[in-house]
């Protein structure tokens, strides 16, 4: 199985906070969708794998309080038939 290229990514999860506070950590999720199909140019049929690692970060203090931003690192395979995978970075 061929790796693809992989970055690394910082995205800002602001915008969490401009909505009601029960619904933080499900908009954080797709403000990470949104980023990294604005960063990789994703088209409409390639898919966005997001690792339940990411997930658990963001849910980890409740749905009221998401992180300020989470630091991912996305793989873009050289397979078509592979989604995109984005993982948590671990510090």
């Amino acid at each position: 199985m061929g790796r693809g290229n992989i970055s690394e990514l910082v995205v800002p999860l602001r915008g969490a906070w401009n909505i009601t506070r029960y619904k933080r950590a499900p908009r954080a999720i797709k403000i990470i969708r949104n980023e990294v199909i604005r960063h990789l140019k994703v088209q409409e049929d390639e898919e966005i794998y997001i690792d339940p690692s990411v997930n658990e970060h963001i849910w980890a203090n409740g749905i009221e309080n998401p992180p300020r931003k989470v630091r991912v690192q996305v793989t873009r395979f050289e397979e078509d038939e592979i989604p995109i995978e984005v993982k948590l970075v671990e510090e």
